[in-house]
């Protein structure tokens, strides 16, 4: 008899705008074999499973997609928490008092399920929330974090260096809303120092913005938001960088929310920090070098995520 290989199965929580590009993401990538969705509007999730089950011939890989109910999840590899309030706030943290009445809903419902796979959330505000949901639920928990906000970043630096994003090296770190902070003092361009970079032309590459690329990186979701109603798509994106990473085993180095216990000199709180991922989820948190004023805005962001998780 031939070897079987095992599935591998995602199921994701909310079928909205976020949900369902994630599941867009994951299966024009063909990075697994099974997709559920689950949507307190089931005819949503459906539909949107029939929709992106319409591309799976022009698809790298067969997947199955389907809406279903939380036994679904039973033997799931990573579920995906993207429900959220149909709020949305320029800043964030405003998001949390309806966002937790939702989540409150699933974590009893996800526990009961069997599921003991780990958790990806990204609903909002991702930092708090993915620290409730691993107290609430036991489960490891992962947060996109700033997995987002560090391509968009690398995305404005690479325009400015006249480099490709991908040659890019620069991590945005704390909270994913308005505190995080870009650690420019550790950023890379080409494995060069981009301080070493920019010095190199002072009249060309020197005159990069990095200032504007930082502001500009922080109102970009809600720039977004006000033109067209959501962020779908570099969400999807980068929600499925990190799933790839966790499911198969990359050890990947992606900015994510994670709970910090000693790095940092932060305890107890979940913040976004370079982190290896692979099979265990986070299984590494990368210290880097951070300027005085870098480590003190990291600092204050932190502690603006403690305190809202203390309300909690």
């Amino acid at each position: 008899m031939g070897h079987m290989k095992k599935t591998t199965k995602i199921g994701i929580i909310g079928a909205g705008h976020v949900g369902s590009h994630v599941a867009s993401s994951l299966m024009t990538q063909g990075l697994c074999d099974e997709i559920v969705l689950l949507d307190t509007d089931e005819g949503k999730a459906r539909r949107h499973a029939d929709d992106i089950a319409d591309s799976v011939a022009y698809m790298p890989l067969p997947a199955k997609i389907y809406a279903g109910g939380y036994e679904a999840l039973v033997d799931a590899d990573i579920v995906v928490l993207s429900a959220c309030s149909t709020i949305f706030e320029q800043d964030r943290l405003l998001e949390l008092d309806a966002t937790v009445k939702v989540i409150a809903e699933i974590a009893p419902q996800l526990t009961a399920s069997g599921f003991s796979g780990i958790v990806v959330s990204i609903s909002n505000p991702c930092d708090v929330i993915a620290q409730y949901f691993a107290r609430i639920t036991g489960l490891n928990v992962v947060g996109t974090g700033t997995a987002l906000d560090s391509a968009r970043l690398r995305r404005r630096l690479a325009a400015m260096l006249g480099v490709s994003p991908h040659s890019v090296c620069a991590y945005e770190l704390g909270e994913h809303g308005d505190s995080q902070i870009a650690a420019f003092s550790a950023a890379t361009v080409c494995g060069k120092p981009l301080t070493d970079w920019m010095a190199e032309q002072p009249d060309t590459r020197g005159q990069a913005d990095l200032y504007g690329a930082w502001r500009s990186t922080v109102a970009a979701g809600w720039d977004i938001v006000q033109g067209k109603g959501c962020t779908e798509f570099g969400i999807g994106a980068a929600a499925a960088a990190v799933i790839k990473a966790i499911l198969h085993d990359e050890k990947a180095v992606l900015p994510c929310s994670t709970l910090l216990d000693g790095p940092y000199g932060q305890h107890g709180v979940y913040a976004s920090v370079p982190c290896i991922l692979g099979a265990a989820g986070v299984e590494e948190v990368i210290e880097l070098t951070l300027s005085r004023d870098e480590a003190e805005g990291f600092a204050k962001s932190c502690a603006i995520i403690r305190e809202h998780c203390e309300k909690l």
